[in-house]
């Protein structure tokens, strides 16, 4: 017993405290490691759901109101010229408002089938049970692409108030768009919620609501479709453009049978439907009398100008058709009506008939703003083909100072009276031999004298002197860029258009800075937010460059090789250019051409002008030689209305440009250079 005692008293020491009580002392016990650090995890998890909550209430309380109007209209988008004054309203034309009393239930079915299964079983706008099972089955894998954790309340929601951009999926918005989904579902019945889906969701081609759509794609009323067709439209809001069942037949039944399966599943149809639904042609009801609009303005002077918009919008991440928002354009109305009428009416230009085209874009040098642009004259349809972005007509001695001259000046510091060679002359490493449009040669002259009479041998000459990897540099930072490596040809003319071209000039105008060319201001979402856009800019060029170009083209715009774009006290410059007919075509005169352009700038207008026919090879669709000056006529007539209005100013001298006496003239060389060079 004493041995057993001992053993107990030396694994516990005791020993009386001041009080009298017996105490004890011996090893603690230490928590399992596993234990910690679960702890550690539960209390991490426990701060970011606090921080999550808080951001997301922080967030939530920020959201815009919503409003039964909102939830009911239509997604208009309204585009407006540089003055704020509304030009176009795009998804504004009529729509057909249905009901939910006249909403047939197969169709709400196949909504809630596709869109929202448990949308009768949630009550606060969104779904954990969705969001989770969209999670996984974006893990797994699609056929159709990534599924959407959103109820039919917060695409409502989305419809109503909030872009669908990409760039604005954020946190924020996320939250916003969750706290107004709650709301929507304290205040409006499902049915409701239902209703305005139904008829506020874009159905492609200009189309709002399904209403709508089964009268544009079926020629019937909703009540009249059968459940394959409910099918189609209820699924066809993921993606208007893809499901399309006439212009992506394939897509779109994929889709379809998607939604049918989703029907049986959720019990709204029989397996024997399914069966016969799955072998139910895509093309089963459809419509072939119907056509596409875009737009409820048939106003045909702007419309070019739109078609572009509409592409910027496009490509900024927004659907002007499908979310109402507003577009703020650099379109100076007022311009735009002119150029309109110079093209369409006989009061400033003569045409030789309705058949001759043309493409003409104006910028603002200082900004790049697109201000004005016309795509065709005498059309009839809207979004026609827009000849002013179009790239396959050569551009003709309007390329010169930026493939020839241009590189020529900043890379090999030519002077304007630069000695250049207007002889014999053969394409490098050819045979092939090339001519100035006189069929004369001229011997030795200077680079103005041959940039100004617009003399292809010399610039071919120069073209060969720069060299093409230079030529090509100089030309991509002037905006004009190119999927074919440019050849010795393309000195003489290249295939660039008319917007192209206006912004390059526009560097020259501006000093040597190249501004993108752009139609889009800002954006107004229906949030509220406004979104600007950063415009792409670089120094293209030195400031001696750009003065010395211009100071040549000077030259150009006078009585003698532009008269018709000669304006008396305006300080401008331009240039000419044609493209003829290859020899192998003798159906034609040998002066006959294919086309006429005339660029032109002053400090705050750049204008270029394309002239020629759609289909050149046709019998007397050619131009002749007193039709050459219709371009620089055009470009005379909207420069008239433009000088209205602005400062009539002239180019300043660089600092590092001197004007020197040679030849019997003035000339801007670079400061230092040698007269002997």
């Amino acid at each position: 017993m004493s041995d057993n005692n001992d053993n107990s008293q030396s694994r516990i020491a005791r020993y009386h405290g001041d009080d009298g009580s017996l105490q004890t002392s011996g090893p603690k016990r230490k928590r399992p490691l596993w234990r910690t650090i679960l702890y550690w995890f539960l209390g991490i998890i426990l701060l970011v759901l606090l921080a999550g909550g808080g951001l997301f209430a922080y967030y939530a309380s920020s959201a815009p109101k919503i409003t039964t109007a909102q939830l009911t209209s239509q997604n208009s988008t309204e585009i407006l010229d540089d003055s704020g004054n509304v030009i176009s309203n795009l998804g504004a034309q009529n729509r057909t408002y249905v009901h939910s009393q006249d909403i047939p239930k197969l169709l709400k079915q196949s909504v809630v089938s596709i869109e929202d299964r448990r949308f009768y079983k949630h009550h606060f706008g969104i779904d954990p049970m969705r969001i989770i099972s969209a999670t996984l089955a974006n893990i797994h894998g699609s056929s159709l692409g990534l599924q959407g954790g959103s109820t039919l309340t917060q695409q409502l929601v989305k419809l109503s108030v909030f872009s669908t951009a990409a760039s604005d999926r954020t946190l924020k918005r996320k939250s916003q768009e969750a706290a107004l989904a709650y709301y929507v579902e304290k205040h409006y019945t499902k049915d409701q919620i239902l209703e305005y889906y139904i008829n506020k969701v874009y159905m492609g081609n200009g189309v709002y609501g399904m209403a709508t759509a089964a009268k544009y794609y079926y020629n019937e009323s909703l009540g009249k479709l059968t459940y394959t067709q409910l099918a189609v439209l209820a699924g066809m809001p993921q993606s208007p453009t893809y499901f399309d069942p006439v212009a992506h037949p394939t897509y779109a039944k994929q889709r379809r049978d998607t939604v049918l399966r989703a029907m049986y599943e959720n019990k709204v149809i029989s397996k024997t439907q399914l069966s016969d639904g799955l072998k139910t042609p895509i093309n089963d009801g459809l419509s072939v009398n119907h056509t596409v609009n875009g737009t409820d303005s048939n106003d045909k002077v702007f419309d070019a100008y739109l078609q572009q918009v509409i592409k910027e919008v496009e490509k900024k991440g927004y659907n002007p058709y499908k979310e109402g928002i507003k577009v703020y354009t650099n379109l100076n109305m007022g311009a735009q009506k002119r150029l309109y009428d110079i093209v369409n009416t006989d009061k400033y230009v003569n045409f030789p008939s309705d058949l001759l085209q043309v493409g003409v874009t104006m910028t603002d040098p200082q900004t790049g703003a697109v201000t004005a642009m016309i795509g065709g004259r005498k059309q009839n349809v809207a979004f026609g083909l827009n000849r002013a972005t179009q790239t396959d007509r050569s551009s003709g001695s309007t390329i010169k100072p930026f493939m020839d001259y241009g590189p020529a000046i900043e890379y090999k510091q030519w002077p304007t009276f630069k000695s250049v060679q207007d002889t014999k002359y053969d394409y490098p490493g050819t045979n092939i031999a090339l001519n100035d449009w006189d069929g004369k040669y001229q011997g030795t002259l200077t680079m103005r004298k041959a940039l100004v009479e617009s003399r292809n041998i010399p610039a071919i000459r120069t073209l060969e002197a720069v060299g093409l990897s230079r030529a090509t540099q100089f030309m991509a930072q002037n905006g004009m860029k190119f999927k074919s490596a440019l050849q010795y040809s393309n000195g003489i003319g290249a295939y660039v258009s008319s917007v192209q071209e206006s912004a390059a000039f526009g560097a020259l105008a501006n000093g040597g800075t190249y501004h993108t060319p752009h139609l889009v201001n800002k954006i107004i979402t229906a949030d509220g937010v406004t979104h600007k856009f950063n415009v792409a800019s670089h120094r293209s060029m030195t400031a001696a460059t750009a003065y010395m170009l211009t100071d040549m083209l000077k030259g150009v715009p006078t009585d003698i090789w532009a008269p018709e774009a000669h304006i008396d006290g305006l300080h401008q410059a331009g240039k000419t250019g044609q493209s003829g007919y290859p020899s192998s075509v003798t159906t034609v005169p040998s002066t006959a051409v294919m086309d006429a352009w005339y660029t032109g700038y002053t400090q705050h207008s750049s204008i270029s002008v394309w002239t020629g026919y759609d289909q050149p090879n046709e019998p007397n669709h050619y131009m002749t030689t007193a039709q050459l000056s219709i371009a620089e006529s055009i470009y005379k007539r909207l420069e008239l209305y433009m000088a209205q209005t602005q400062a009539h100013d002239d180019w300043k001298t660089p600092s590092n440009v001197e004007v020197v006496h040679h030849n019997g003239g003035h000339e801007p060389p670079l400061t230092g250079y040698k007269l002997e060079q």
